[in-house]
């Protein structure tokens, strides 16, 4: 096992930069996650990692060994693809025998570590199939038993659960993280799914345009994201982020309607008269009215646009005629509303986030009580 240390990487293809100017230490067997949406430079870092792409600048250490010119065979790290790319004439115990035939390891020793990891992984009754002949969450665990034999110093997976459906996928998250508990090898996972990043990693690293926004624990940049990029694609469902301008102690939203501000917002926040920001709101922390006349100032008007039951919750999507940005806000599974229904919704005022509406850098987090 080892520390991976990538200090200032940046990977340059023709004139596009796919990632630039990556760093940060992994420690000795940790779990850590790379997310972000497609195109963000995760796989990239990955493969840098492995060998698989050069670096155009920067560097890049596995433990104490510069290995910047070093080829991928000879790195000790194990890979596993999203493709699974086991061999199709081969049995599974000869994919899982293959890197340490490549290594020339005894055959006593090899069929003995064979013998291991298949019953680590619960596959000693599929070691004669052939992966044709297997579902896709086998051949997941095959996949991931031929890297685990190797024993190697850092384990590399690239979105390995993408190609298996929801339960399979839950399932399979479950083990991979149990397996790592168990072995204590240094990994790198790269998923878009924000769930599999929040749920595996000791460290997350969000990624977007092929820079770093945000390291941390997943609950530390759940609760605290340094940008709306980052607060926007850790949650789910996503937060809502929605243009609003100051005026007389409250945000102006959908054009015309207001939500009042606390005095903690307030004296944090400090804001001018028509001062323009990006407010946040998570859909679990906005509630649907039923107060009295009285209390109805302090609501939203709106409209539904969208039902989607899901069993113990159910998620609308809301809208104003004057404005087409969807709210996302949750409510108990027995509710029974439909699309074109008006509802009135409060947020809570000890529970939003505000944001620079130029640059989109967090300005404020209220965590505080009302």
């Amino acid at each position: 096992m080892a520390q991976v240390s990538l200090q200032g990487i940046t990977r340059h293809f023709g004139n596009v930069t796919a990632i630039k100017d990556i760093t940060f230490d992994i420690p000795d067997r940790q779990f850590w996650v790379l997310v972000g949406p497609s195109g963000c430079g995760k796989s990239t870092i990955l493969r840098t990692i492995a060998g698989l792409e050069s670096i155009s600048s920067g560097k890049l250490y596995l433990g104490n060994r510069l290995v910047n010119n070093v080829p991928s065979r000879q790195r000790d790290v194990a890979m596993v693809f999203q493709n699974y790319a086991l061999y199709p004439h081969m049995s599974v115990g000869e994919n899982l025998a293959f890197g340490l035939k490549m290594r020339g390891e005894d055959k006593q020793k090899i069929a003995k570590r064979v013998q291991e990891v298949a019953r680590s992984l619960d596959i000693e009754h599929l070691l004669k199939r052939k992966p044709k002949q297997l579902s896709g969450g086998q051949q997941q665990r095959v996949a991931l038993g031929r890297a685990i034999a190797r024993k190697p110093q850092v384990f590399l997976l690239d979105e390995p659960l993408s190609n298996l459906d929801a339960q399979l996928r839950d399932d399979t998250r479950v083990e991979l993280k149990q397996l790592h508990q168990r072995l204590q090898i240094t990994t790198v996972y790269v998923t878009h799914d924000q769930v599999e990043a929040m749920t595996l990693a000791d460290r997350v690293v969000v990624l977007h345009d092929g820079q770093v926004q945000q390291i941390g624990s997943p609950q530390a940049i759940y609760a605290s994201p340094i940008n709306s990029m980052v607060a926007g694609f850790l949650g789910n469902p996503p937060m809502n982020i929605l243009p609003v301008t100051y005026s007389n102690g409250r945000f102006i939203i959908f054009n015309h309607q207001s939500i009042a501000l606390n005095s903690e917002t307030l004296q944090q926040l400090q804001p001018t008269p028509g001062q323009k920001f990006d407010l946040g709101i998570r859909p679990e922390n906005i509630t649907l009215y039923s107060g009295g006349e009285s209390d109805r100032s302090e609501a939203l008007a709106l409209q539904v646009n969208l039902v989607e039951p899901l069993g113990r919750e159910t998620l609308i999507k809301a809208n104003t005629p004057e404005s087409n940005l969807n709210l996302n806000l949750l409510a108990g599974a027995a509710w029974q509303g439909k699309k074109g229904d008006r509802i009135l919704v409060r947020f809570d005022p000890a529970k939003i986030f505000i944001f620079d509406s130029n640059n989109g850098n967090t300005i404020f987090i209220n965590h505080g009580s009302n």
